[in-house]
């Protein structure tokens, strides 16, 4: 995934630092602050990590229950092994009901398999109606760099002159001034098109039904305006009952955006009835295993509890200082050094379970209480058991392991080691190069230790020297 050379890509990006700047005080801020209305926030955190839990223990059986509540309603329900699989339930489904012109809302699991690459391929036309999609649809589709907010890399500035420069207008100074105009370039594209794709943040068991948490109206548009909604996400993102629903969207907006509920929360149940005035006349539900089924049987399953929220990377003091990209695939941040190796594999992402400081930022804000940097340490477990790291490292830790199991040589090597750190630091009490650590010490100094070890301290005080 190439993470350590984007990683110092977008330490060097002035501009991407300064637009980083966000997540350190807005989305930190406005989730504490929201978190204060619940009366049991730990409480209720137990309860949606439970549910969720629940779900996962017996996927198999909620998703059986799903698919028969579903069909009972009018829809059809697809399921997808692999993200090639998503591309062409997508296209036939579009040549079934003659389908030329699709509008899509926001789906995470439709960029695992660049579904809108695919519809182009197939000559079909593909408008993202998602703001921030929209933005990078138009920028020569640039991935996204968060979950939530795609395009949350980019200032008011830049997105202004990619909107004059591709709409061909006078460039706007004021977001609501960009806000209308990319509402009345989609306003056509929604009267016009013949089919609707939207992701699914809840799929409901018990109804057969999606769940759509937004907070702008064109998921809304998306979904029953065109005579065909086609609805896609993973298979863990079912839950059992509607009441489930109820207790996660307690913590779903507050985690993700500091709000108490989103703009819109659409339930959609089935196909438009008789003398209905809006909705889908066919609905299509696909169902996404693509990597989920093998990861719910691995140590790290607990992963996928996760809602979404994006609050691990708000919080992330790595993703707050350099950015989604550089984790190189559609999920960034500490869940996304989980499930990109777990999805697409650990020998095509070995530096992912690496990129974290193991503070725990992360683990102590996920709503569902997954605990991140555990599952993070098993990935890094695995990449050692599996000789991924490097040849070094490797020998490092078992150098290191040795020594630790043996407290007197361990207690002389620290003893020498912490004389010789002393003396390397010289007059400015500062380590410039550490042999061996040139990673910690290429961009940082490290203060010298004192000279002695914790137990020489610990030994003199108790001796009264």
């Amino acid at each position: 995934m190439h993470f350590k050379e984007r990683a110092h890509a977008s330490l060097g990006d002035a501009q991407l630092q300064q637009n980083l700047k966000k997540f350190k005080t807005k989305f930190v801020t406005t989730r504490r602050e929201a978190l204060t209305e619940l009366d049991d926030v730990e409480g209720t955190r137990e309860a949606a990590g439970a549910i969720r839990q629940r779900a996962l223990d017996d996927l198999d059986a909620w998703l059986e229950l799903f698919e028969t509540n579903a069909t009972a309603r009018g829809a059809v329900v697809l399921w997808a092994d692999t993200p090639a699989d998503v591309n062409r339930h997508v296209i036939d489904i579009a040549r079934r009901h003659g389908s030329n012109k699709i509008i899509k809302s926001k789906s995470m699991v439709s960029e695992e398999s660049a579904l809108d690459h695919a519809l182009e391929s197939a000559g079909l036309t593909v408008v993202e109606t998602d703001l921030g999609e929209y933005i990078l649809q138009i920028n020569d589709y640039e991935p996204p760099s968060h979950i939530i907010g795609p395009a949350l890399h980019k200032n008011k500035a830049e997105v202004a002159e990619l909107f004059a420069a591709k709409h061909g207008t006078s460039r706007k100074s004021e977001i609501s001034d960009m806000c209308l105009e990319a509402r009345k370039v989609l306003r056509s594209h929604y009267l016009s098109a013949d089919m609707g794709i939207s992701g699914g943040n809840f799929f409901v068991a018990e109804t057969g039904s999606v769940v759509l948490v937004t907070n702008e109206c064109n998921a809304t548009l998306t979904t029953t305006l065109p005579k065909v909604h086609v609805a896609i996400s993973g298979i863990e993102k079912v839950v059992p009952t509607l009441e489930d629903v109820a207790t996660l969207m307690r913590l779903l907006p507050r985690s993700a955006t500091g709000q108490s509920i989103s703009n819109y929360v659409d339930i959609l149940t089935g196909v438009k009835g008789e003398g209905e005035f809006h909705g889908a006349e066919h609905m299509y539900f696909i169902l996404v295993d693509a990597g989920r089924a093998r990861v719910l049987g691995s140590e790290v399953k607990e992963a996928l509890r996760c809602i979404r929220c994006g609050a691990c990377m708000n919080h992330c003091p790595v993703y707050q200082n350099i950015g989604g990209h550089s984790y190189g695939w559609v999920y960034p941040g500490p869940i996304g050094s989980i499930l990109t190796p777990s999805y697409i594999g650990l020998e095509n992402a070995p530096d992912l379970p690496q990129a974290s400081t193991m503070c725990n930022q992360c683990g102590v804000v996920c709503p569902v209480k997954i605990p991140l940097p555990d599952l993070q340490r098993k990935l890094r477990e695995e990449e050692f058991r599996r000789e991924l790291r490097p040849w070094s490292e490797r020998f490092g830790l078992r150098a290191w392991s040795w020594l630790a199991s043996r407290p007197s040589l361990f207690a002389l090597a620290t003893r020498i080691g912490a004389r010789a750190l002393k003396v390397l630091g010289g007059r400015e009490r500062l380590i410039h190069r550490l042999p061996l650590g040139g990673g910690w010490t290429d961009g940082r100094d490290m203060p010298a230790p004192a000279g002695r070890t914790f137990r020489d301290l610990y030994a003199r005080r108790g001796s009264g020297r």
